[in-house]
């Protein structure tokens, strides 16, 4: 990453008494991510975001937002910040376009401009329909698409945004994740939190796992699977007989390479899939599949096999209770 990042903490603590809920935690996201915080409940991740948000002081440590500390200058950090917690309070009695209207006031929005930007931020939300409907005959997921809006008045260019699929349907999950895909392409850096990490693992650029207030694991979930695994897990699809197969298994064998060649699972198109533990970057399993078709083998398919968040978030916190058990 180069330049200054959106959103930098260094050595980050937060205690209430004797309480440690952050514990150093050290984070780096640049501009235009989507960055995900995961972890348990009682993790830290709200914490962390209040700090960023200028609702909590730290104990010690810093925070960074555009380069502005947030103990600071809290006013600066504010305009350059749209913070969505967890359970967001809306005024049931007001239409949509009032209730962003009203906040626009509030960050100082300029009256000839309201008008224009309540429409493109109903446009962007997928509530264009709903502008002149009272909040309180809206779903759920509306509201939360609502306050989602309501973050975006001032034009930031961050968004803190605490569980924001909480409580929503599967399909409205799907709408929000759409709608930060889009921020995201316009130039906004969103700093998310969720539980239902396959959907952050879909869309973030980015992770952080975080356990007991410390810090496990940060980075792309490439980057994170890679530092959990000595090597490469290859799936190999085979054509061919048993014959076939077993030369295959047999020439990968004498690679120096290649620890372990497992499996024999046949596919609906008649190819036996094969896994082998490789010792090796991109450019090694290219030389490798080029090598495997040089000597006569039948590849139709091959991949390196890769984990999900879940499995991911899994590994590491184990890893973390193997180590403090040990």
């Amino acid at each position: 990453m180069t330049g200054t990042p959106v959103v930098e903490t260094r050595g980050l603590v937060k205690r209430y008494g004797e309480h440690l809920a952050v514990a150093g935690v050290d984070l780096r996201v640049g501009p235009g991510e989507i960055y995900g915080l995961v972890g348990p409940n009682g993790a830290g991740k709200t914490t962390t975001m209040k700090i960023l948000a200028t609702l909590l002081a730290p104990t010690a440590g810093e925070a960074y937002v555009t380069g502005i500390p947030v103990d600071a200058d809290p006013l600066e950090v504010r305009r350059r910040i749209g913070y969505m917690p967890d359970f967001y309070g809306v005024y049931d009695d007001l239409r949509v376009w009032e209730y962003l209207d009203f906040f626009a006031r509030c960050y100082g929005v300029p009256a000839n401009r309201r008008p224009t930007m309540i429409d493109e931020l109903l446009e962007i939300v997928g509530l264009t329909d709903k502008r002149n409907g009272y909040v309180e005959a809206m779903s759920r997921g509306m509201r939360q698409r609502l306050c989602l809006a309501h973050t975006l008045v001032h034009d930031p260019a961050l968004l803190i945004l605490d569980e924001p699929a909480s409580g929503l349907d599967p399909r409205a999950r799907v709408e929000m994740r759409e709608i930060l895909r889009e921020l995201r392409s316009m130039g906004k850096t969103i700093l998310v939190s969720s539980h239902i990490l396959p959907e952050l693992g879909e869309m973030c650029t980015g992770v952080a796992i975080i356990d007991r207030g410390r810090l496990l694991r940060s980075g792309s979930i490439g980057e994170i699977e890679r530092s959990l695994r000595a090597s490469a897990l290859l799936r190999i699809e085979i054509l061919g007989d048993e014959a076939a197969v077993q030369s295959a298994r047999d020439w990968l064998g004498t690679d120096s390479r290649i620890a372990d060649v497992l499996g024999g699972t046949i596919d609906a198109d008649g190819a036996t899939r094969i896994e082998a533990s490789f010792d090796g970057d991109s450019a090694a399993q290219a030389d490798l599949l080029r090598a495997m078709v040089d000597a006569g083998h039948r590849v139709v398919g091959f991949n390196q096999a890769t984990s999900d968040l879940e499995e991911i978030f899994l590994k590491v916190t184990g890893q973390v209770d193997e180590e403090t058990a040990a």
